[in-house]
């Protein structure tokens, strides 16, 4: 099997390398053998592939790492095409949150408007690649974990679905659900949820709906068929034990009746989280730009171990950093050991990979079009729910029905992203200032005009 890494500068690559190294080792049949990297940044590349060379010393069966040459050199003969590209890089992030939050809203990568900035600058770029893919490699499974993951994947999905189909000639039914989006935030809250309640992870049912980093977890269900979150939600000492129970509170998840992403702190504790964001010493962005930077510099003058080891520290401090102004915003609190680990959504993208590859079906929370799962949207429409993965692909499996409350929030987000993807498609600055404005946290569409003036958006170049 071959993977192409699109973004293979990218600081988590060898998170997963290291995914790939302990399938390998395993022994199981149809293994990763060759791993090719494509990044526009050739120093970030050299360092990261210098790191996974440390990892992989000593390992038997390691699979190969290659530089691509080009787009094309990466995509030809891939099996498998994980894109996890940062258009602007870190210092666009930091754009995209700064501007926001001068404005008194919330500044963040993938939610209100700096998801919305991300989304602009990065659509036209993901539905290029895409377009490569139909072209190069028509066979390939994309695997999308480029943010705003929900939008992206949709988009990346009408190129393959509608240009693909022509240029290859191929006939496969499923050839749109071809790029898969994945993301780690539903895998560890029900990993987290399901001990808290007491049970195994692995062992558990759950029933899961919503859009990327807006879903919620409103069934979990032990093998000998308890419902656990009834009990689970009743208990204060049980609910403080985990991330979600503490960023949500005891009162508010039982007013709920669910447990939700940890996402949706920003939507239901929007003043607690700007006020924490703009009163924080950098955004997000701007420390791990800073973070970052100096990782590279002292890697790449370093030798492999050294620079492996440069990575280790600084993957710990950017776990334990993680939401650290949501946590402050609910009461201040340290990130569990269990959690510092790193693995989530290179688990997510490996126990997909080997689902199709290897035709082990397993159940897995991905980003899918809708078809009839959700009947508030229509069929293309991108969701996050729980699948049924083997090797034609996955399969959105059927929950239970959104809330008013879910549906409504559903509906309202979905046809954010749909503008944003008008806007990125037709060069619209009305249909971008309808992205923005029409967002949950965005609250004045006056507000919504001067982020889009400020943030001159490449390519909006008509009404």
């Amino acid at each position: 099997m071959r993977l192409t890494i699109l973004g293979g500068g990218g600081f988590r690559v060898p998170l997963v390398y290291r995914a790939l190294l302990e399938d390998s080792a395993s022994g199981a049949p149809g293994a990763c053998e060759e791993l090719v990297l494509y990044d526009t940044d050739r120093a970030r590349l050299g360092v990261i592939a210098s790191v996974l060379a440390a990892q992989a010393a000593g390992v038997p069966g390691a699979p190969a790492v290659r530089i691509a040459d080009g787009l094309d050199d990466a995509l030809r003969g891939a099996d498998f095409v994980f894109s996890a590209i940062r258009v602007g890089g870190m210092a666009g992030r930091a754009c995209d949150e700064r501007i926001p939050l001068a404005e008194g809203v919330l500044g963040q990568e993938t939610v209100g408007a700096g998801g919305v900035l991300y989304g602009l600058r990065t659509l036209p770029v993901a539905v290029a690649i895409a377009e490569r893919v139909a072209a190069v490699a028509p066979h390939a499974w994309v695997i999308n974990f480029t943010n705003p993951a929900g939008m992206v994947t949709e988009a990346m999905s009408r190129v393959l679905k509608q240009r693909g189909l022509k240029q290859s000639g191929l006939t496969h039914k499923g050839w749109g659900a071809r790029v898969i989006g994945i993301c780690d935030s539903p895998a560890g809250l029900v990993r987290r949820t399901a001990r808290a309640a007491g049970a195994a992870p692995e062992g558990v049912a759950y029933d899961y709906v919503g859009l990327n980093h807006l879903g919620w977890l409103r069934r979990l269900t032990a093998p000998d068929g308890r419902e656990l979150l009834p009990q689970l939600l009743a208990d204060d000492a049980a609910l403080g034990s985990f991330e979600e129970g503490r960023l949500f509170g005891a009162e508010w998840l039982r007013t709920l009746g669910s447990i939700p992403n940890e996402y949706l702190h920003y939507y239901y504790f929007t003043r607690e989280a700007v006020a924490a964001a703009r009163a924080a010493e950098a955004t997000r962005g701007e420390f791990l730009d800073r973070q970052q930077a100096a990782f590279f510099a002292e890697a790449a003058a370093a030798d492999p171990a050294g620079a492996h080891a440069a990575w280790e520290r600084t993957r710990l401090e950017r776990e334990e950093t993680y939401m650290a102004e949501s946590r402050e915003a609910s009461g201040g609190w340290q990130r569990d050991a269990q959690d510092l680990d790193g693995g989530g959504y290179d688990r997510v993208a490996l126990a997909l990979m080997r689902a199709i590859a290897r035709g082990e079906r397993t159940r897995l929370i991905l980003n899918v079009p809708n078809g009839t799962t959700v009947p508030a949207l229509d069929a293309d429409a991108v969701i996050e729910v729980p699948c049924e993965v083997g090797a034609d692909g996955a399969r959105p499996m059927p929950v239970a029905a959104p809330d008013d409350h879910q549906a409504g929030l559903m509906l309202s987000v979905k046809a954010v992203e749909r503008a944003t993807i008008e806007a990125a498609q037709s060069g619209s600055r009305r249909a971008a200032l309808r992205a923005l404005a029409l967002h949950p946290l965005v609250d004045s569409a006056a507000v919504a005009s001067r982020i889009l003036q400020r943030a001159q958006v490449p390519g909006l170049s008509r009404p």
